[in-house]
């Protein structure tokens, strides 16, 4: 099951990436080479692979992997906190 997204995740993420989309793309690419190549290939052959902007696509998947994985956290602290 998916986590879930919350309205503070969302705000978060958006403010994080709406203040230059260009330059978090870029920081994404880079990233998910790092932490999930697999993934960061993936989106890149979508991106690459459509009539749609390769930029808008690359921009959403990343976008929902960073909401997937902050929401992923925030529920890993949530239990942590109630086990303690």
């Amino acid at each position: 099951m998916l986590p879930l997204i919350t309205e503070d995740i969302r705000q978060v993420v958006l403010n994080e990436t709406l203040v230059d989309v260009a330059i978090w793309r870029k920081k994404m690419i880079h990233y998910l080479k790092e932490e999930n190549p697999e993934i960061n290939a993936a989106i890149i052959d979508a991106a690459q692979a459509t009539n749609l902007d390769p930029k808008s696509i690359a921009l959403g998947a990343y976008l929902t992997y960073v909401l997937l994985e902050k929401a992923d956290k925030a529920e890993a602290s949530f239990v942590d906190d109630i086990l303690d």
